[in-house]
């Protein structure tokens, strides 16, 4: 094992799902976002959480706050305070944990997840982006790209990301029965191709099933970038819509803290230097995992 193959970058797991969980109100179609107004200190208690477990990065809770989500959801003069909130949240988060993680900036699909022919024009992604991007930047030490299923959509978040001269991460989401594809149907291998030919640093694959995330590091091994996987939880995102909530869909129940390690780790033999997790995995299983990879000499890193 190489030096650099030594070290392993450890994310966070997934905030929406975890505050379902706490939150005493109904899940809404601005999903996490909505926490941001009504109960900020969810939010910083779960970055707090993860950290603990032994995340070295953490992702800002805008995920559902896009201009486009929140003409249809919400309120669309709410896009400044939300970023605000969830900034302070994580910034503060990591304060009080008096440890050097990082955080990451979130790019999420404009309009939904899993529906790529929900994207907006190029010239739309490319502006709204932008200006996402702008409104984080001087507050994240990185982008990260993420849920991206469809080429276009990540290659324009791409664009935007490396316009703040950060380090930019892009993760794509894939077919849950065929991890050699993204959801639209296109080659994953071809996608993450051009968006490191646009400036992407690192690639991953999120928010699938995590056997089809085993899958796509293969595909990725041979990328020349360092490459990584955290998955979801779900038995199936078929049943979300976009403006749906993801009351509608079912967790698994085969997917334990032990279990979802296990996958992970397989990602790590295939060469997977990034790994964490996505929906439906919380501080638990992102503290087995910390406990398995230095049990197994490994370093844990920010960077």
């Amino acid at each position: 094992m190489t030096a650099e193959k030594h070290r392993i970058v450890l994310l966070d797991g997934g905030m929406g799902q975890e505050l379902a969980t706490r939150s005493r109100r109904p899940a809404s179609p601005l999903w996490s976002a909505q926490v941001m107004l009504d109960e900020p200190h969810l939010v910083a208690a779960i970055h707090r959480d993860f950290i603990e477990a032994g995340a070295q990065v953490i992702t800002v809770n805008t995920y559902s706050a896009t201009p486009q989500r929140l003409a249809r959801d919400g309120d669309p003069n709410l896009f400044e305070p939300l970023y605000a909130a969830a900034l302070d949240a994580a910034r503060r988060a990591r304060e009080e944990s008096g440890r050097e993680v990082r955080i990451a900036g979130c790019l999420p699909p404009l309009v939904a997840s899993y529906h790529p022919d929900s994207v907006p024009d190029d010239a739309t992604c490319l502006r709204d982006y932008r200006r996402i991007v702008a409104v984080q930047a001087a507050k994240v030490d990185l982008f990260l790209c993420e849920t991206m299923s469809l080429a276009r959509e990540a290659r324009a978040a791409t664009i935007a990301a490396v316009e703040s001269k950060l380090p930019v991460w892009v993760a794509f989401t894939v077919d849950d029965e065929d991890g050699t594809r993204l959801r639209s149907g296109e080659s994953l291998l071809q996608a993450a191709r051009e968006v490191v030919a646009a400036g992407a640093e690192r690639v991953l694959v999120n928010c699938s099933v995590p056997e089809m995330v085993t899958t796509a590091m293969g595909e990725l091994a041979g990328l020349g970038v360092p490459f990584g996987g955290y998955a979801n939880g779900f038995t199936s995102v078929a049943a979300l819509h976009p403006g749906g909530t993801v009351d509608a869909l079912e967790t698994r129940t085969d997917l334990g803290p032990d279990a979802y390690a296990e996958h992970a780790m397989r990602w790590i033999e295939q060469g997977a230097t990034l790994v964490g997790g996505c929906c439906e995995v919380g501080p638990a299983h992102i503290a087995a995992l910390a406990e398995r990879l230095t049990a197994r000499g490994y370093t844990l890193v920010a960077s």
